[in-house]
């Protein structure tokens, strides 16, 4: 299993408590979690299923590849962190 963890900045519009989820890539991972709390779809993946641009997901401390597909293997015990991206300048 792996564990999720959402930043608390998104937890201020939806509920993403922690949690262990089964899933082989980042899509299994995610999808797994939506089952629980749907609404959090709809701030992480635009209406294609890909990630959004705004958004930026980490497994196991490195950021994904696949913005599209979210093929990105996860192995048990990983750690995956979904966080909104930070720009500025």
């Amino acid at each position: 299993m792996a564990r999720v963890v959402f930043t608390a900045n998104l937890q201020r519009h939806v509920r993403l408590p922690e949690r262990e989820v089964d899933g082989g890539t980042v899509r299994e991972v995610l999808e797994a979690v939506f089952r629980a709390e749907p609404s959090a779809r709809g701030y992480v993946l635009d209406e294609q299923g890909a990630l959004r641009r705004h958004m930026v997901v980490f497994v196991g401390g490195a950021q994904v590849r696949d913005r599209i597909t979210l093929g990105d293997p996860v192995e048990s015990g990983t750690e995956v962190c979904v966080m909104q991206a930070l720009s500025g300048g």
